[in-house]
């Protein structure tokens, strides 16, 4: 059974940093691309970041690129998003999917993680 842990959302200021956490199981994790989606409350959820199943390739949203980092440990099956320069329009509910990144098909999906900045 597949499972996608996302964790370390929270309450943060904006301008304030936070790293989110995604740990698989239950898939051959370095085979797959991950991605990070985001829903904000009565809107479409939206890719954020995107990185290939060696890490050497990562994709960007235009609203992420210069704040946002995603990086993956295959030893550990995690996917990272290291947010920083937070704004109020960063709240949203954060998922991660492992899929490909490249053809944005996606397997596997998370429950996702609250991420909330305050003004």
């Amino acid at each position: 059974q597949v499972q996608l842990v996302e964790s370390g959302g929270g309450l943060v200021q904006a301008g304030g940093s936070l790293r989110l956490s995604c740990a698989a199981s239950g898939l051959t994790f370095s085979s797959y691309g991950m991605g990070w989606f985001r829903q904000a409350p009565g809107k479409e959820r939206e890719f954020v970041a995107g990185i290939s199943w060696s890490g050497g390739s990562t994709y960007y949203a235009d609203s992420a690129k210069g704040r946002f980092t995603i990086s993956r440990d295959n030893a550990k099956n995690t996917v990272y998003l290291q947010m920083s320069s937070l704004k109020p329009e960063d709240t949203a509910v954060y998922f991660c999917a492992a899929g490909d990144v490249k053809r944005g098909r996606y397997d596997y999906w998370g429950q996702g993680t609250q991420v909330t900045v305050s003004s």
